[in-house]
């Protein structure tokens, strides 16, 4: 097939709105669903006084979802009623780029990317997850032309654009067992290409969290912001392969031959969890990022984790890669006890 000329914008353009895919009883989530509800519900408030709101939840909690929506901003809130697995819209939610359709700068179409998510490398259950967009489609909840791609895995949270050509990605996602067998890297980036418009794909091939389900998604390590800026996590005494990924992105240039300016986040002090309850220390490490933000209109909101030095300078080094934006804290602490953070729970929409 031959694609037009396209383009995978950069997350701080102007989006239309923002999906949310409830936490439920018979998800993951069930032995902390206040908490979590919480957590969406502070998202869901901060969202909606700037764009609008996508939640997918079942049937059984839209009684809960209009009470919420009643006292959100008067900004539109779709509902979606149909079940799911889990919750991480990052992954089963669709990929949008634009592609020009004529010879005009207003003569553009926005193609909505149907990827399959197979619960990062067929890990966890993921059926219902990938039936939500075509529901979304079927329904008119989504604008764009509808473009199956549910043969090939690809998750949103394993790709970053700088909206002009560069897609970032990590070697040990996409070519991690279970996912695009047996293609290789020069045939995945091949695809890539041409599904997403880009000119080059960025392969880093170093970093990773303690914890992580996804091999290694680059929106817990690595986040590209505006004026060819990356922020990235820094190295501990556990994570010394960072400090290779650190030296990844010193030797970068971007397309036009300049080196990235690089701002460093801190990495939370180790958060732990052994049978259902917090400890500082032993037990299982949880995957605590402040790379695993979302930027949407007019703010970029940021996982804390309740250490208020640490949390403070992630929020300060964060509104330098954002100066124009409103910098909001969102207390991730119970995300990050199913192994994700704040971006992974949301997909934004343009």
């Amino acid at each position: 097939m031959i694609y037009q000329k396209r383009r995978m914008q950069a997350e701080w353009e102007p989006q239309s709105m923002v999906q949310l895919t409830w936490p439920h009883q018979d998800t993951d989530w069930a032995p902390i669903l206040p908490e979590i509800t919480a957590v969406y519900e502070e998202m869901a408030r901060e969202i909606s006084r700037r764009e609008k709101v996508l939640i997918v939840a079942p049937e059984d909690l839209q009684s809960h979802l209009s009470l919420l929506t009643s006292h959100l901003s008067p900004l539109t809130t779709h509902h979606l009623s149909f079940t799911s697995n889990d919750t991480w819209a990052r992954d089963h939610g669709f990929i949008t780029v634009e592609e020009m359709s004529g010879e005009g700068p207003e003569q553009k179409d926005t193609v909505l990317l149907d990827f399959c998510f197979n619960g990062w490398g067929e890990k966890f259950p993921a059926e219902l997850d990938n039936e939500i967009n075509r529901h979304l489609y079927e329904q008119g909840l989504v604008e764009g032309r509808y473009e199956d791609h549910l043969d090939f895995v690809l998750e949103g949270g394993s790709i970053e654009s700088d909206g002009k050509g560069t897609i970032f990605t990590t070697s040990c996602c996409l070519l991690a067992p279970h996912r695009n067998q047996p293609l290789s890297q020069q045939e995945i980036e091949q695809r890539l290409k041409a599904w997403l418009g880009a000119e080059r794909i960025v392969w880093l091939n170093h970093g990773s969290l303690i914890g992580d389900d996804t091999d290694g998604h680059i929106d817990t390590l690595v986040r590209i912001c505006p004026n060819d800026t990356l922020l990235y996590i820094e190295a501990d005494a556990d994570h010394p392969d960072l400090l290779l990924m650190e030296l990844e992105l010193q030797a970068l240039r971007t397309l036009d031959g300049r080196p990235y300016r690089l701002l460093k986040l801190p990495l939370p002090r180790p958060i732990f969890e052994e049978s259902g309850k917090w400890k500082e220390e032993g037990g299982e490490r949880l995957p605590a990022t402040y790379a695993n933000y979302l930027v949407i209109n007019g703010a970029v909101l940021v996982p804390t984790y309740d250490q208020p030095d640490l949390d403070a300078e992630a929020l300060r080094i964060v509104g330098e890669a954002y100066p124009d934006r409103e910098i909001v804290g969102i207390d991730c602490r119970a995300v990050i006890r199913q192994h994700g953070s704040l971006h992974c729970c949301t997909m934004q929409y343009y």
